[in-house]
């Protein structure tokens, strides 16, 4: 019944498209998945994979190092299994018109929590949300096909402003269509344990903290 259905296929993704799909009242049938696992058939058991970052790039699976596809594949296959990775979603087509789709992109799922992760310890607070706050416009850009235009250059090198930073492993527990941070390492001083801990921190005192809400209370008149 596949012939039924409009399907893109490739390493990242599979996204399907037509027929039961086009009238939104309608559920996605089982059959139409491809490289993912429902979450009711998925294994019993959680299973942990580690994934590690050098310059904010992911480059080993495990403490393997694998090549882009390669570590692309092995994820899709433990994200797969594993239930993760299924989107329902209706997109706005840059003609003017919504479609419904199924997307499965289950080792893309694992790399963008990792990521974001590894992120949140390495990158200080005004880079994140700078990036953030491009990212609407940035991912805007890639689906309307202006990968190559100037405005997506220009926003890609505020992307790759400090991603030298970006270094470490995060290992994520996978169950059933569910993904947990288990862990995060890096050798980046970003995260203080000093600062973080109210037994250590001798800085962040009483009056620090009363001239600080003071300083922004009087920012708000």
């Amino acid at each position: 019944m596949h012939h039924l259905f409009s399907i893109d296929d490739n390493l990242f993704h599979t996204s399907t498209e037509g027929k039961v799909l086009e009238n939104p009242k309608n559920s996605a049938p089982e059959y139409i998945f491809q490289r993912t696992a429902s979450p009711e058939k998925a294994p019993n058991k959680s299973v942990c994979v580690i994934i590690g970052f050098k310059n904010s790039d992911p480059i080993t699976v495990n403490g393997k190092k694998l090549s882009p596809s390669k570590l692309l594949e092995k994820l899709n296959f433990i994200a797969g299994k594993n239930g993760i990775g299924r989107v329902d979603l209706v997109e706005n087509r840059f003609i003017g018109i919504k479609s419904r789709g199924i997307y499965e992109t289950p080792g893309g799922t694992l790399l963008l929590y990792a990521h974001r992760a590894i992120e949140s310890v390495t990158l200080d607070k005004e880079t994140m949300h700078k990036k953030d706050s491009i990212i609407p416009r940035y991912a805007e850009l890639i689906y309307n096909g202006y990968w190559y235009s100037k405005e997506r250059f220009k926003l890609q090198k505020i992307v790759d402003l400090k991603r030298n930073k970006v270094n470490g492993s995060v290992k994520l527990k996978l169950y059933k269509g569910n993904i947990t941070i288990v862990s995060r390492q890096t050798k980046s001083n970003a995260y203080s344990m000093k600062k973080v801990s109210f037994e250590e921190n001798k800085t962040f005192n009483k009056s620090n903290v009363e001239r600080f809400i003071n300083f922004h209370k009087n920012k708000l008149r």
